[in-house]
């Protein structure tokens, strides 16, 4: 029997300027990648706050989306000290076929196990 597999899209999170100066620590260029599961720091550091204001939002990036969806479209995301102007440019840089059981041990369930 065949795995079942899924697409995930490979993503990178690269500051950009906004309209006011920045009062954080970034830097115009520092970036990120997400591949599968794994965070790839390109630069030995990253604000805190902003990785965890822009973690909530990667794993519907990296996924397939509806084009009516917001996340299918809005890739500029403000830094959340309302006081910088550094913004986070979200893009796709590559695509990857995985498998289920590479992230998973539970059984696929029947549909009919769905309940909503």
């Amino acid at each position: 029997m065949s795995d079942l597999t899924f697409t995930l899209y490979d993503l990178k999170v690269e500051v950009i300027a906004g309209d006011k100066p920045f009062v954080c620590s970034h830097q115009l260029g520092d970036a990120f990648e997400v591949r599968g599961e794994n965070i790839i720091f390109l630069q030995p550091a990253f604000s805190l706050y902003s990785l965890a204001a822009l973690l909530p939002l990667l794993p519907a990036k990296q996924r397939p989306l509806n084009a009516a969806d917001w996340m299918a479209t809005d890739h500029i995301i403000a830094c959340p000290d309302p006081h910088c102007g550094a913004r986070f440019r979200i893009s796709r840089i590559g695509k990857q076929t995985v498998t289920r059981s590479s992230t998973t041990i539970v059984p696929m369930p029947d549909h009919n196990d769905w309940s909503e």
